[in-house]
């Protein structure tokens, strides 16, 4: 099996520097071992007007067979003569891509300490690779190279020229043609190779994952054959292409939104909020002429309120405003680690129930506290965890009863606010919206938290009753909802509760629709995103 990289040059670009780029001399046939082979890189045609390396890999049968240990392609008990009467020494398959990393593996990472400034460079590239097994069709070919940038020529191969009537095999003569950097077109087929023979010589691990997300690291996020290219890549494992899905979409939404991927992939932990020597609920009406035995129990209720931390009486509060609102299926947007999750799955009322967040990690997390994986089937269809970001409209998250912001605007910059606001109140338009965020006065109340300090490093910003009252207000006013308010925690007379908490109803009548922000982040197209 063989394929060609061929490029042509010009006077202040002679083709021969496609011999810097791989590292292999023009005037040199070089052989190296591999495991399954050796694999020779000769240079049939060398000036500087066009230059052509060919990478052969000849095939140890034998080895295959020993190394596969029975395994693989063709070590069925069923298939044994496939051992022996096989496509390996002539079609391009895992084989030539495992050859092509070990080859050329200083080219794939953009390499050359010759010549730094040529892996940036793109050449006009032609690529041939004469027997290619494609399970799809030349049509598939065509879907998996021309979005990368390539001119595609995918000839069927026919079984046999003497006998037309039988057809075409399952192999093409593929042709490539484009500028692309040669790293690049090295990386495409060492993925795309094995994708579309749809069969890999080794066992497919774990970290399999790891080299398709190096490989496809620029590319394969946005392709619009990703879903195809990862499984047949990871053998149709299941448990891998969902993670390799997962990491893909997380590299996705870092690009869009113009971040690193760990600013996105920002789980964390829910903080206990319990301020120190917090009132008890109702100790305010009790009587001083209470009898004895009165006052021990009232005591005994008093530390007992006192010892639940406020993160479990935001979720009751939440949880208690959802029962009221008749919601049965909702959204729990910036799901964490899936507490209130955990809490909403415990009433039947709520028939379904939406967890979503940006962060892969958080959402590991959930799945784990939930038992996803041995839960039973009626009560695993009551519950769904997806990825997604809250700054961009999502046709996901449209058609429920309710959606729920516990402690999440509070995390984002508030330049982005408005986004968050259309994607929620604007496209999503649950029937009823419950907002939680803490109440900046109450921080007097935590004397463990110095002055002017935020309750968690994450936090942007911290509202004032009053503040969150105008924002929720305008926000009901702009997208036809009512609002109404309700304390979470102990209400000191002083400075109010430790959490606020807004409950929007969506109105009759819509109003004139809002105008969508131009960008996802809400703000104008020629600024960049915080």
């Amino acid at each position: 099996m063989f394929l060609t990289i061929s490029t042509t040059g010009a006077p202040e670009r002679p083709a021969t520097d496609l011999g810097y780029l791989l590292h292999k001399h023009p005037d040199n046939a070089q052989a190296f071992p591999t495991s399954y082979g050796t694999a020779h890189v000769v240079y049939p045609e060398a000036s500087a007007e066009r230059c052509t390396a060919a990478l052969l890999l000849e095939v140890d049968a034998v080895a295959l067979v020993r190394r596969g240990k029975g395994k693989g392609r063709g070590g069925a008990p069923d298939a044994a003569l496939a051992q022996y009467v096989n496509d390996r020494p002539y079609a391009a398959s895992s084989l030539l891509a495992v050859a092509l990393s070990s080859v050329f593996s200083s080219a794939m990472k953009g390499v050359c300490r010759a010549r730094p400034e040529l892996p940036a460079r793109p050449l006009p590239l032609r690529i041939e690779v004469p027997a290619l097994p494609a399970r799809g069709g030349a049509g598939l070919v065509g879907a998996l190279f021309e979005p990368l940038g390539w001119t595609v020529r995918a000839e069927p191969v026919a079984l046999d020229s003497e006998f037309p009537e039988w057809g075409d095999s399952r192999y093409v003569g593929l042709v490539l043609d484009g500028e692309q950097r040669l790293a690049d077109a090295l990386r495409h087929l060492y993925v795309l190779l094995p994708v579309l023979d749809d069969a890999k010589h080794y066992w497919v691990s774990s970290d399999e994952v790891d080299k398709l997300l190096r490989a496809g690291e620029g590319w394969l996020p946005d392709h619009p054959e990703q879903k195809l290219i990862t499984s047949r890549y990871l053998a149709r494992r299941w448990s891998l292409t969902r993670q390799a899905t997962e990491r893909l979409e997380l590299v996705r939404l870092a690009e869009t939104d113009d971040s690193a991927v760990e600013e996105i992939d920002n789980a964390v932990d829910e903080p206990v909020e319990q301020p120190v020597d917090e009132p008890a609920e109702g100790a305010a009406d009790s009587s001083a002429e209470e009898s004895g035995a009165a006052a021990v129990a009232g005591a005994a209720g008093a530390a007992e309120e006192q010892a639940v931390p406020l993160a479990v009486r935001r979720r009751e509060a939440i949880v208690d405003a959802l029962r009221a609102a008749g919601a049965a299926r909702v959204l729990d947007l910036g799901c964490g680690q899936g507490q209130l999750v955990q809490a909403l799955l415990k009433d039947t009322r709520f028939t379904e129930i939406v967890g979503v967040d940006v962060s892969m990690r958080a959402l590991t997390v959930a799945s784990r506290r939930l038992k996803l994986d041995r839960m039973g089937e009626r009560q695993a269809g009551r519950v769904r965890l997806v990825q997604g970001s809250l700054a961009y409209t999502d046709k996901r998250l449209k058609g429920y009863d309710a959606a729920v912001l516990s402690e999440v605007v509070e995390h984002l910059d508030l330049p982005r606010l408005p986004a968050l606001e259309y994607a929620v109140f604007g496209s999503a338009r649950p029937g009823t919206v419950i907002v939680t965020t803490p109440n900046v006065e109450y921080n007097v109340r935590w004397e463990t938290l110095p002055a002017g300090h935020v309750r968690h490093s994450d936090h942007r910003f911290e509202w004032t009753r009053a503040e969150f009252r105008t924002w929720a207000g305008t926000v009901a006013e702009r997208h036809g909802y009512a609002v109404e308010f309700a304390p979470v925690g102990s209400d000191d007379p002083e400075v109010g509760p430790p959490t606020q908490m807004a409950v929007f109803k969506i109105l009759a009548e819509k109003p004139e629709k809002p105008e969508k922000p131009e960008n996802a982040s809400g703000e104008k197209k020629e600024e960049k995103a915080a």
